[in-house]
């Protein structure tokens, strides 16, 4: 079984489209809700083997010293030998220095590729920096406060990486402290919390999700021969998507809208129990926009449904089925696990709603 899963992991890509067409068939999907979310699954990479950047940088410069004086030995062994018993290949590495040597290799592919995410996270904060900065200028207001220091490009000391699983980062899981997961993203149908679309990220965060989930939708309601909402006159409808704080961006909600969705982000964190309160000013900025239409009455009815709709899927799936760590490893083979897992959600909604198509 366990090969059978590795070996078809492109096919379970394909056989989600096939049982979303399925789960059509039987009017399961009906696209008049859809809702995104995230949630963190743990992946298969051991915190105990992970290292540090600080102590790698520590560590290659132990092993090189190691290397160097193994080599230097190995040198005036060779010429001691040559003197004795004459010239004989020398070209095989010790056993010693050849581990260490792989070693060597793999903490500097690890130092590398938190180099690279950390010019990658440079890149973002910078971004966000000359969002915020453009959003000022729009409304006339000055920076508060001191000037923000530098963005810093290498990695911090305490950053870390698993040997067992180098694209897996550490992230936040709830209430369960931190440990090495991936992000696994899912878009439910508000009819049946049929998943439309899947995905997995190795972003702790979802504020760059919005835009390839959408994608993702569109893209597998297209292969199912899944058509778009129309009115009366036949004109195709937007889509409700209705998405928490953590993927609100103005660039996501613009993506969303190209794409033919009527996003519903939340703007901001919303206390439970708190009312909503009606703004007194007229919205100034995209976000004050989102933030306005979510807090109208359709909006609010709306929003409310995202916690019945996606949320309990990952419930189902967690708690229900069991599944909370991931068996694979690198981001490839996780996301063809996760279709797998979202696959089988969607056929055991199939069976338990009790309308599996007729075939001919």
């Amino acid at each position: 079984i366990r090969d059978f899963r590795k070996d078809q992991l492109e096919a379970f890509i394909e056989l989600f489209v096939q049982v979303l067409r399925l789960a059509k068939e039987a009017g399961l999907v009906k696209l008049g809700k859809v809702s995104t979310d995230g949630t963190k699954i743990q992946g298969n990479a051991s915190r105990h083997k992970a290292m540090s950047y600080g102590y790698m940088k520590k560590e290659v410069e132990r092993l090189r010293e190691e290397i160097e004086a193994m080599v230097t030995q190995a040198f005036q062994q060779d010429d001691a030998d040559e003197a004795a018993l004459g010239s004989r290949r020398g070209d095989d590495l010790p056993a010693e220095l050849e581990r260490r040597e792989a070693r060597l290799a793999a903490i500097e592919a690890a130092m590398r590729r938190l180099e690279e995410q950390a010019k990658a996270e440079a890149e973002a904060e910078r971004q966000r920096g000359a969002e915020a900065d453009a959003e000022r200028e729009r409304q006339g207001k000055k920076r508060r406060g001191r000037e923000p220091k530098p963005v810093e490009e290498s990695p911090d000391d305490k950053a870390q990486m698993s040997f067992t699983d180098a694209e897996l980062h550490i992230m936040r899981m709830s209430n369960k402290g931190w440990d090495y997961c991936a992000n696994a993203q899912a878009s439910t149908d508000g009819e049946s919390q049929i998943i439309l679309a899947c995905g997995v990220s190795d972003a702790p965060h979802d504020k760059q999700q919005a835009e390839p989930m959408a994608q993702a939708t569109l893209a597998n309601l297209d292969q199912a021969g899944i058509e778009r909402p129309t009115d009366e006159s036949g004109q195709v409808q937007a889509i409700p998507a209705t998405l928490d704080n953590g993927y609100y961006s103005e660039a996501a909600t613009q993506a969303l809208e190209d794409l033919g969705f009527a996003p519903y982000i939340a703007a901001g964190r919303h206390k439970h129990h708190e009312p909503q309160t009606e703004g007194s000013a007229e919205p100034a900025t995209a976000k004050e926009r989102m933030a306005a239409k979510v807090r109208t009455p359709e909006g609010t009815a709306l929003y409310r449904r995202r916690k019945v709709i996606v949320e309990p899927v990952f419930g189902q799936i967690k708690e229900d089925r069991g599944f909370r760590r991931f068996s694979l490893r690198g981001l490839k083979k996780i996301r063809g696990e996760w279709s797998l897992v979202c696959l089988t959600h969607n056929l055991l909604k199939i069976w338990r709603y009790g309308c599996v198509p007729q075939t001919t």
